[in-house]
Order: C-alpha cells, then sequence, then structure tokens
C-alpha cells in the first residue's frame, strides 16, 4: 500500500500509521492495496480502517455514537429472481443513498459479495447477516428446533465460519448478525462464540433471543410500538428472568433490526417512530421492513398482453402466503413508492425549521461525522404556489451534532414585501432546502437530500360575501343557481355545463394491506366486513328547497344493522348570473345512530363526472400521495398532474393516492373544469375506477377505466399504521365515529 507507505514489507505487519482517515458511511474512505503472494500474483484490495464498539450503551464508530437509518434487503429481481447483476446491486445502493438510507441489514442471509463492494465504495453501515432461519418450528412450540439440537451444531458453527471468513475485510460490515427467527439455544450461543475468538471487533447482533441477550451485544427487537420502543429508550423495558441477564441487556443499544412493514399503501406512523428514536441515546436506529416488493414479472393473455407481478396463489400452489412478499419500499420494478419518499424525509439527515415569528431559520445537523459543508443551501418564496423569489442561503459550516441559526436575508424580506403588496389572499410559503454542493459517487451535484417550509404569511380571513340563492323547483329537477339536483334523490347532476353525479356520504375504502391484515390481533378489516361497512346503503329522507338553499337529509347504514349515520347536506348558492363565477357551497353534518364500536375506513362524500381522465392541479401538500400518518414528505405548493399519474401501482390494488389537506383544486375534462375548494381543507381522490372494482381488483390489470371519474372529497382518513406486521395507527390517527361537519365548495368553467 504504497499510499500509506507499506511496501515491499510483510504485509501482516503490525504497522503504525499516522494520519488515517476514518471509513464511515458519510466519508467511505478506501484505500488501495495490493496484495502479492510468494508465486508473484498480484490481488488488488480496496481496505478501509473505522472502529466500532458499545461504549456506555450507545452504539458508536470511530467514537461517535451512530444511528441506524436502515433497511432490510433481500437478493430479488421480478425476472431474473434471487440473481443479480452488478448494475441491479449497483441500483440498490444509490437509491439507499439518494433516499438517506444509511444502513443495510442482509436478511436473511450473506449477499452476493459484489453488494458488499458497492456497500464500501459508497457508504453503508452492514448488518451482515448468516444464512439462518428456522421459523418453521415456531407454530411447533418450537419443538427439535436445530438451534437447540446438538446434531445441527457443527452445521451451524460451518455457517457462521464461512460468514465471517468471506466478508471479514469489508469496513462496511460493522455488526455480525447470527440469523433470523430462529429461536433460541445453544448453537447459536456457540456461534455467537466463535465469532467473538476468531473477530472481537465487530459487535453481535441476534433478535431471536430478546427476551435474555445473553450471547448477544445488542438488544434487537422487531415491529414493537412507539410506546415500547420509547420505554426501551429510557431502560424501562420489563425486567428478564435471570437479573444477569436483565443487567447485561439494560447495559446495550437498542436497536429495531424489522420495524415499518412497508406492504401496500403506507407505512404510517414513520415520523413517530424517528421521534422516538432521535429522543433517546441507546436507541441505535433500525431497518424498515423491507427494500423491494417481490412479484414475479409475468403477461397477462395474448391479446393485448400487459406485465403484471405475480404473488403467492397465482401459480396453483396450495400452501402460500399471497401477496405478503409485496412490503418493500420499491415496487418489483425498483420504482420508489411513496413509502420510501416519506421515509427519505423523516430520516434525512439535516433538519431545516423556519421561524417566521422570528425571522430566522435553524439548519440541524444530525450527521455524526461529517460537518454540514458538503451542502448549498436555497430559499424560495411562493405566493399561492407562484415564485415570488429565489436565492442563496449562507449557513455557517456546521459541526456534527450543533444546529447554526441565520436570520432571514434581506432578499427573502423583499420577496415577502413583494408577496404582501400582491395581496393575492393566499398562503405565502417560505421554503429552504439543502442540496449536494458537488457530485458525490451516489448523486451529482444539486441532488436534494432535506427540505423545510414555513407558512409565513396566511390568506386575510374577512369571509368572502356570499349572497344565497333561492332552489326553484322545476319539471324534474331543481336549480340553485348554476346547479341542477334530481327532485327525488337531491344529488348534484349538473354544475355549469359539467355532468356530476353526487356527492353522497362516503365511508369506505378499498382495504389496505394494512386493514386486511394483522400479526398481532384481528385485522381491522374484520370488524369493518362484520358492520357491513363495504355495503352501506343510502337512503334519502327528504329534499327540501327553499328561499336559502337545498336540504338533504339521508341515512347510511347497512342492511340488517342498527347502527347507522344520519347525514345533513345543505347547499346554498351565490346569487350571480355569471356561471363561470358560480359558488357552490355544501355544508355536510355525519351524526352516529346508534352503537359504533369501529373506527371508520373514511368519512366523506364521493362523487363522480364523466371522463376517462383529466388534469388535475391543487393548492396543497404534494405532489405525491399523503395520508394523516404518513405526511411527512408532502410539501405545500401548486402542483399539477394527471388523473392517470396519480393512481399507485400497488401490486395488489388498495386504497391510494389521497392528496391530503388540499386548499383548493381544479380538475380539467374536456367537457369543463370543477373547482373545488376546501373549508378549509379536504383531501381529493381522483381515480378512473369506482371504489368497488378497487376493492374486487387483485392485480392492476383487473383494473378497468369504468367512463367516470371517481372524485372522493374527505373530511377524514383512517390512519395506515403498519398492522400487516407490526401495530395499527396511533390513537390520534384512529378515525372514531362521531358528529363531524365540514365543508366544500364547488365551481365550473370552460
Amino acid at each position: 500500500m504504497p499510499e500509506l507507505g507499506i511496501s515491499g514489507v510483510d504485509p501482516a505487519g503490525p504497522h503504525l500509521i499516522d494520519g488515517i482517515e476514518p471509513w464511515s458511511d458519510e466519508q467511505p474512505r478506501l484505500y488501495a492495496g495490493e496484495l502479492l503472494s510468494e508465486t508473484g500474483e498480484r490481488i488488488p484490495l480496496r481496505i478501509g480502517f473505522r472502529t466500532v464498539a458499545v461504549v456506555d450503551g450507545v452504539l458508536t464508530a470511530n467514537g461517535s455514537p451512530i444511528s441506524l437509518r436502515g433497511v432490510n434487503r433481500h437478493e430479488w429481481h421480478p425476472l431474473t429472481g434471487r440473481t443479480l447483476t452488478e448494475d441491479t446491486m449497483l441500483t440498490d445502493v444509490l437509491l439507499m443513498k439518494r433516499h438517506n438510507i444509511n444502513a443495510v441489514r442482509t436478511s436473511h442471509y450473506p449477499p452476493d459479495h459484489r453488494f458488499l463492494d458497492l456497500c464500501d465504495e459508497h457508504g453503508l453501515w452492514v448488518f451482515c447477516e448468516g444464512d439462518l432461519e428456522t421459523h418453521g418450528f415456531e407454530p411447533g412450540g418450537w419443538r427439535r428446533n436445530p438451534s437447540d439440537d446438538p446434531a445441527w451444531r457443527e452445521a451451524y458453527l460451518d455457517r457462521t465460519e464461512r460468514l465471517v471468513e468471506r466478508d471479514k475485510n469489508h469496513p462496511s460490515v460493522v455488526v455480525w448478525s447470527l440469523g433470523n427467527e430462529s429461536g433460541t439455544g445453544a448453537n447459536l450461543a456457540a456461534s455467537a462464540a466463535w465469532i467473538r475468538q476468531r473477530d472481537n471487533s465487530r459487535p453481535i447482533h441476534y433478535e431471536g433471543d430478546w427476551a435474555s441477550c445473553a450471547y448477544v451485544d445488542l438488544y434487537s427487537r422487531m415491529y414493537i410500538g412507539v410506546d415500547e420502543l420509547a420505554a426501551v429508550g429510557r431502560g424501562q423495558e420489563a425486567p428478564t428472568a435471570d437479573p444477569a441477564d436483565d443487567a447485561h441487556r439494560r447495559a446495550l443499544p437498542a436497536v429495531l433490526c424489522e420495524y415499518g412493514h412497508a406492504m401496500g399503501t403506507g407505512p404510517g406512523g414513520l415520523s413517530e417512530y424517528q421521534q422516538v428514536i432521535e429522543a433517546h441515546p441507546r436507541l441505535a436506529g433500525g431497518f424498515i421492513w423491507e427494500w423491494i416488493d417481490h412479484g414475479i414479472a409475468r403477461l397477462t393473455g395474448q391479446e393485448d398482453p400487459r406485465t403484471f407481478y405475480a404473488y403467492g396463489g397465482d401459480f396453483g400452489e396450495e400452501v402460500h402466503d399471497g401477496n405478503f412478499v409485496a412490503d418493500g419500499l420499491l415496487f418489483p420494478d425498483r420504482t420508489p413508492s411513496p413509502g420510501l419518499v416519506e421515509y427519505k424525509k423523516v430520516i434525512e439527515p439535516v433538519r431545516i425549521r423556519i421561524d417566521p415569528a422570528a425571522r430566522q431559520i435553524d439548519v440541524r445537523n444530525l450527521h455524526h461525522v461529517r460537518d454540514s459543508g458538503y451542502l448549498d443551501f436555497r430559499w424560495t418564496v411562493e405566493d399561492g404556489g407562484e415564485p415570488m423569489g429565489c436565492g442563496i442561503l449562507t449557513v455557517p459550516v456546521t459541526a456534527p451534532g450543533r444546529t447554526a441559526t441565520v436570520a432571514w436575508p434581506a432578499d427573502v424580506t423583499d420577496a415577502l414585501d413583494a408577496a404582501r403588496k400582491n395581496d393575492s389572499g393566499h398562503e405565502v410559503w417560505l421554503t429552504v432546502t439543502a442540496v449536494l454542493a458537488a457530485d458525490e459517487t451516489w448523486a451529482e451535484a444539486g441532488h436534494e437530500i432535506a427540505w423545510g417550509q414555513g407558512l409565513v404569511m396566511a390568506p386575510a380571513a374577512a369571509p368572502v360575501p356570499f349572497t344565497p340563492a333561492p332552489a326553484i323547483t322545476h319539471d324534474g329537477y331543481i336549480a340553485l343557481g348554476p346547479a341542477r339536483f334530481d327532485t327525488r334523490t337531491g344529488m348534484l347532476t349538473r354544475l355549469g355545463d359539467l355532468e356530476l353525479d353526487g356527492p353522497r356520504l362516503d365511508i369506505w375504502r378499498a382495504p389496505l394491506d394494512n386493514d386486511l391484515l394483522s400479526a398481532f390481533g384481528k385485522p381491522q378489516a374484520d370488524a369493518w366486513f362484520a358492520a357491513g361497512l363495504h355495503r352501506m346503503r343510502h337512503d334519502v329522507l327528504s329534499v327540501e328547497p327553499d328561499v336559502s338553499g337545498l336540504t338533504v337529509i339521508a341515512r347510511l347504514a347497512a342492511a340488517g344493522s342498527s347502527s347507522g349515520l344520519g347525514v345533513v347536506y345543505h347547499w346554498t348558492a351565490c346569487d350571480t348570473s355569471h356561471a363561470d363565477q358560480a359558488r357552490l357551497r355544501l355544508e355536510t353534518v355525519v351524526t352516529p345512530d346508534g352503537p359504533w364500536p369501529v373506527p371508520l375506513p373514511r368519512l366523506g362524500v364521493a362523487m363522480s363526472l364523466p371522463g376517462t381522465d383529466a388534469d388535475v392541479e391543487w393548492f396543497g401538500p404534494g405532489p405525491g400521495e399523503a395520508y394523516r400518518d404518513s405526511r411527512a414528505a408532502a410539501r405545500v405548493g401548486r402542483h399539477r398532474s394527471t388523473v392517470s399519474a396519480m393512481q399507485i401501482p400497488q401490486v395488489r390494488p388498495q386504497e391510494n393516492g389521497n392528496r391530503h389537506q388540499v386548499r383548493h383544486a381544479r380538475i380539467t375534462t374536456p367537457d369543463g373544469t370543477l373547482l373545488i375548494t376546501g373549508d378549509p381543507v379536504i383531501d381529493l381522490t381522483v381515480r378512473p375506477w369506482s371504489t368497488e372494482a378497487l376493492t374486487a381488483a387483485t392485480h392492476q390489470h383487473d383494473l378497468v377505466r369504468d367512463g367516470s371519474l371517481h372524485l372522493h372529497l374527505d373530511h377524514a382518513h383512517h390512519g395506515l399504521g403498519s398492522a400487516a406486521c407490526g401495530p395499527g395507527p396511533s390513537a390520534p390517527d384512529v378515525l372514531a365515529a362521531v358528529t363531524t361537519a365540514f365543508g366544500v365548495e364547488f365551481g365550473s368553467s370552460r
């Protein structure tokens, strides 16, 4: 290694060298070397130097605490299965780095060695896991489990030895993991003892013996809730049976080897987990389950063949787990899911907080060794989504763990003054982004690392004048301003030139995987189906036009159920002769009738208009989907898309594509434009198929456009959670059936 002054000498050393730059995930310094054999064979090497240790119950690298922002990764490709090219491995590593991920658990076997080379090069901490899982013995009470069977001892040790000897020279490998979900037993203890004898420079991980942690160096858990995680962070977990084991375990760092089960739409609650992780030094972070959906690419029939992703049961097998293999942050084709976009935001290594009252910006550096000098900071002021100014924000170079506070530059104040003079009546937001100042091995200069927003000017609270128009009954319809309603059902049938159907109270959503499955109790959807929420009937009780508008009274209930929801729709229209200025307001009041022991899937109104696609523009969080417990990645602004592009291609179709807390929106079809305004906000979903079709579909090719655009204007959704293999939504995100009122305005234009 001439770079280190080691040449022509015994490579075994020892060699004492000054000025070594340590390897880390943030600065993966590798030194080039060459091993020369006695026969003249030359083997190129890349060597990194770093230390890993547990210090006072905290996981450290190179003397500094580290926080794992990780994923569990299986080796998978939808066409080649478990055989990956190096290009595919590189794609995985670059995607991880670009989404702020810094760690990988190689679940549940050692990966292709080329993947570890890439982790060395680009910088990822690796929990390198042994090829071991005996999960199938659990249903039988672990009877005859190989982990505690002497006949399997040599096999366990053989796998452990091959794991360590092959991968011991990778600086990215910072922890040895014995395996996964294999119970407990003497063979695991023997494997740990062998590793310590051979390589005592790395901690040992194994989750399956979390109740004692007798032979490991990390207290590892999977799929626990945030309350239990906080207790672990405080060192207040339930005691072990053995006092000695208990003392040992409480001195260990804690890690979530699996959490945030990323199956279908979701996971929800990632922000809650990250807040707890960052609050407690004992918590070393964790690994989302998992990296990629394991869909298998197939073609539909010979006529107009389309690619879809098959899963358990699609091949005639008798025993399978259905789509439980589709539980990744990437879709099978390696397209990032909304869950990955959310995770990137939640774990960003730089936190930007805007304080409008103090007119200052706080930049907190969460890195463990890297200062903020590798980033450029930029600001933008937008008035109702329209740019009013942008520029560079000068932020002092900030050391790891420190926070810099900077005052707004004069240019920001000038942009805000321009917005104030503009007097648009819209929200004015200041957005600050942190981007790469120069190319890295994993992304080009300008790649966004983090962002923050602040509402710096709220719209005036003065109400817009609204003179109600009378509802006039005609032959076959009721006219209210520019709108027409059916005299029998009271439903809106036309607004200006637009044909409409609805809106009606709607509480059903196409169940998520997190609704249909539960590893720790009964699935939420079981209670919903039992209550008949999927077959609610909308019965109109009265249609009452008068001089102030139109009132429709209805009841929503399932046949055979004593529980229902009373609903009052009150329509008013602004008295104007100009259709392009028409304002039609709906106030909806929902009142539970009878016992409601289950939460509601959603609460809002649904309607439709003709079309197969449309342009959609909205002001509010975006550009991607967001729900009440998965919204960190959505930033407020003016966003544009199409109905087609707003659909999320989950391997098993389910509720998706919601835009959260929309202020106002425009849906433009060839027949005209529908204007929607929340009071003050509304959740918006637009689909080219119905909820019933989405509920019935098992694969994406089952979804066929039916000639209508289906709109959902929701007051709220039940949270996403991660109950398919984890906890359901936290209490604040449970949508209880209580008396609720919400409003929305409609308009139309050509």
